[in-house]
């Protein structure tokens, strides 16, 4: 059992908590340089953040500046860092949306946006829709001056070698065609599939792999503001759409807090997670810990065993960043710039 990393978890004024999956890589195959390599991208991706909001922006400027660094980095599972479909293609989806309106914007199945939480705003600023898809959000892109991006700026040998372990394991019968997200953890004991799939995992299927992020920003105004992005699972099939760009399920802000999620995509969808964790706030009356811990650690542990975990925060700026995995790359930032990341 890997002994969780002790990470504070404050009440700030405004601010910014983070996360880039659940699909941490094991300890003992964590080298300093790649450990060094997440905390470093981890505190950009926060520093980008308490930018915006300091020079003036929102806390939707802050979602989009942050999730912006981690969609720019090949380590994590979005943007850039994509995992590939079965067809060989990037594939990406991400969401955004502000409390105090309801307002949200969700793009899926992307594959020449480098930037997918921009498009997801665009759609929310600027569309009578909250959700586009395919070539259709690829073409709305356009109509708003958000340019295509070469194939080629997606692939990376280390999410093309994750591709053909998967077609491999897919091959020798050990996992289904519709592989387990892979910022979900290895080898959770009693785990059961939903009917009908094999979602198994192994070591083999989180080895250097991370996973979705997503950021929740509380500015100074009080607003608050959650967004997700992802490249999904390796080696995904048919079209398949987690619960990453899912308004209610992988992303939520409402009047009592901002929740973005990251794992087994299926049972955040099935459960509704992020807009849970906001209604149990609004209808029994509950903190955000006790509202977080319910969902995550509770209900998604004894409904067929939902593995995955959470940032969020409140309308009163206090923070939470859950997961019942062995481990979830996470960080925050209060208004005075002071940040912390951890790991495990």
């Amino acid at each position: 059992m890997t002994t969780r990393e002790r990470i504070d978890h404050p009440k700030v004024q405004w601010g910014l908590v983070i996360h880039g999956g659940v699909g941490v890589i094991p300890p003992n195959q964590m080298t300093p340089e790649m450990d060094a390599d997440y905390r470093r991208v981890l505190t950009e991706s926060l520093q980008a953040g308490f930018d915006a909001m300091k020079g003036g922006g929102t806390a939707v400027d802050a979602v989009v500046e942050s999730i912006g660094v981690m969609e720019d980095s090949v380590i994590f599972n979005a943007g850039r860092g994509g995992n590939f479909n079965s067809d060989g293609v990037v594939s990406l989806d991400a969401s955004i949306m502000v409390g105090s309106t309801l307002e949200a914007g969700a793009v899926a199945g992307v594959s020449d946006i480098r930037h997918p939480i921009e498009l997801a705003r665009r759609i929310m600023e600027e569309c009578p829709h909250v959700m586009l898809a395919g070539t259709g959000a690829e073409e709305f892109a356009r109509t708003v001056g958000i340019e295509s991006t070469p194939a080629d700026f997606f692939f990376t040998q280390r999410r093309w070698d994750d591709l053909q372990a998967a077609k491999k394991r897919e091959a020798s019968g050990d996992v289904s065609p519709n592989t387990v997200d892979m910022d979900a953890p290895a080898g959770a004991a009693g785990a059961e599939p939903p009917s009908g799939l094999d979602f198994g995992t192994s070591e083999a299927e989180l080895k250097d792999n991370s996973g979705t992020v997503g950021a929740v920003a509380l500015d100074a105004s009080g607003t608050l503001v959650a967004g997700t992005s992802t490249g999904g699972t390796a080696n995904k099939k048919w079209g398949r759409i987690g619960d990453s760009p899912i308004i209610g399920s992988g992303t939520y802000a409402g009047s009592h807090c901002g929740v973005s999620c990251t794992g087994w995509g299926e049972y955040f969808i099935r459960h509704a997670v992020a807009h849970d964790i906001q209604a149990r706030m609004a209808y029994l009356g509950i903190s955000l810990r006790e509202s977080t811990h319910q969902v995550i650690m509770e209900k998604l542990e004894a409904e067929r065993r939902g593995l995955g975990g959470a940032c969020a925060m409140d309308r009163d700026g206090h923070i939470e960043m859950i997961f019942n995995t062995r481990g979830m790359y996470r960080g925050w930032v209060d208004q005075e710039g002071r940040i912390q990341v951890a790991i495990y």
